[in-house]
């Protein structure tokens, strides 16, 4: 496989929307319409309850792992077409070709490609995420802050200079999904986790 050929099918896995499959043929419920919106995990937990977020995030995990995986690991690719995978991967989820170029976040979606990438950045990224959601109750806050240990804790760690800037172009597009989430933590309006069901109705 060329390395456009591994992209554009990185791509592809990346707008798998598991969030829409899941939520409407399991549970019967479109994540769409409720809490913020969102097809990712944190949403899923507010529109299909425990269950239904693990199954998304374990179909947004795998579709940014493998993709990555597969170009490290089975097809040989130097670095950047690495970084390039796992990029077209998030892209794919936060616009995906199956949702009309829509889509959710790209955090767990992102998760997954790190976990290809770098072990010891996966659990910095986790760890940051757990004490900021346990201390906060705020997903996209933690979020936000454990994308941000990603391009650290790559650097940090030497990992190849490709993926420290995976790590910032992530990032980037992280704030840039979360710019409403931004808007409403400034103004004390954001969702946080395990809030009530009347709270997280979508209007």
């Amino acid at each position: 496989m060329t390395a456009t050929l591994m992209i554009i099918a990185a791509y592809l896995a990346g707008s798998i929307p598991f969030g829409i499959i899941v939520g409407r043929g399991i549970f019967g419920v479109d994540p769409r319409t409720v809490g913020s919106g969102n097809i990712g995990a944190a949403n899923s937990m507010r529109a299909l309850g425990p269950a239904g977020a693990v199954l998304v995030l374990c179909g947004d995990l795998i579709k940014g792992a493998l993709p990555t995986a597969l170009a490290t690991h089975w097809f040989g690719y130097g670095h950047w077409v690495v970084a390039g995978a796992g990029l077209a991967t998030v892209v794919g989820h936060n616009w995906s070709i199956f949702l009309r170029f829509k889509g959710g976040k790209g955090v767990a979606t992102g998760l997954g490609v790190l976990t290809a990438l770098s072990w010891p950045a996966t659990f910095i990224f986790a760890a940051v995420w757990l004490a900021t959601a346990g201390i906060t109750r705020y997903s996209s806050l933690a979020s936000l802050l454990a994308n941000l240990s990603v391009p650290v804790a790559l650097w940090l760690l030497r990992a190849p200079s490709a993926y420290v800037i995976y790590g910032v172009v992530a990032l980037v597009l992280v704030v840039w999904r979360h710019a409403g989430n931004i808007q409403r933590l400034a103004s004390g309006t954001e969702l946080r986790l395990g809030a009530s069901k009347e709270q997280n109705q979508k209007p």
